[in-house]
């Protein structure tokens, strides 16, 4: 029987993907001091995405095989370090999409319409004249900006052009055509998006070149009165700049899904401002995309551990060589 670590508890609903097949190992025997303590016995690991792992963390599973990351995001896996230990890498690509892209929109709806502001207004007591007062917009013939038009990036484009808004995105690794039948139009730098845009949403993965991709800088591009919307990872994004932005007044809002670090302190001060909307890192899960995660990302650990490919292999070199 394979064994397999879990860094999530593995929900009842989809133990039966195990039965007869592999032995759940993880969080049931960890305690805050030893999280780690059942890993040396995995063969796979169902990965989420708080732990880092790094080669002193796969050395102590002497038998692993693979990784299978829930989620598209691989950027607490060192894949260089999994490669050298021919241990695979693999990830649910497909799996928090539609969710995350929703949540990307619902942000930009929510920002733009100053919720936030409007709900601390209503419960203060105050005599307010709410129809000369709210200043909120309409996103039909705004100007959404995306960096980034992977999975993601391109379901947003998609919702977006059906709300009427203008849609400019900046993805080096898709053509002009490919963007065209998204609706997009194809800046050819970043500087231009955060040149034109009157809303700058985020989607691309944070390595070492897009840590602080959205920095002070850049953001005294973007048009007085803009909005920022993150739903990829907090680390692209230098909140001391943010905030700083917010507080001159130079943006008028911000939607995160994403903050740096998870958990946020408890004093970071994005959390309790009425123009910035904070959700848990929850863009990507919902009752169906979580379904998706548990069952593909168990499924691709099952095949490596059988001997077969899976298919979303992000290390196809160990596959080569082996």
């Amino acid at each position: 029987m394979y064994r397999i670590w879990f860094e999530r508890t593995l929900p009842p609903a989809y133990a039966h993907l195990l039965n007869g097949v592999a032995e759940a190992l993880g969080p049931a025997s960890a305690t805050p001091e030893t999280p780690l303590v059942a890993l040396p016995r995995a063969q796979a690991i169902i990965a989420a995405a708080r732990i880092q792992y790094n080669g002193a963390v796969m050395d102590q599973a002497p038998e692993l095989r693979v990784i299978a990351r829930m989620g598209i995001g691989v950027d607490n896996v060192d894949l260089d370090a999994a490669t050298a230990r021919k241990i695979a890498v693999c990830n649910v690509p497909d799996g928090p999409t539609i969710s995350t892209a929703e949540h990307t929109v619902m942000l930009i709806l929510a920002t733009v319409k100053q919720l936030p502001r409007m709900n601390h207004a209503w419960g203060s007591g105050r005599q307010i004249d709410f129809f000369n007062a709210y200043d909120g917009l309409e996103v039909c013939g705004l100007c959404l900006g995306l960096i980034g038009l992977g999975r993601i990036g391109a379901y947003v484009a998609r919702v977006a052009s059906a709300l009427g808004m203008r849609v400019v995105g900046y993805d080096p690794y898709i053509s002009a055509e490919k963007a065209t039948e998204l609706g997009v139009e194809c800046a050819p730098t970043l500087e231009a998006v955060f040149d034109v845009a009157d809303i700058v949403s985020l989607h691309l993965p944070l390595t070492p070149a897009t840590r602080h991709l959205v920095n002070a800088a850049r953001l005294a591009q973007m048009k007085p009165g803009a909005y920022l919307i993150n739903t990829a990872r907090g680390g692209l994004v230098d909140e001391a700049a943010l905030l700083d932005a917010l507080e001159q007044g130079r943006l008028h809002g911000a939607g995160l899904d994403v903050v740096d670090p998870e958990p946020p302190e408890p004093d970071n001060p994005l959390l309790n401002r009425a123009d910035v909307i904070v959700t848990p890192h929850i863009g990507g899960v919902t009752t169906a995309s979580r379904q998706r995660l548990w069952q593909m990302a168990i499924m691709q650990a099952l095949q490596v551990l059988r001997g077969e490919r899976p298919p979303h292999l992000l290390n196809p070199e160990i596959w080569l060589h082996s």
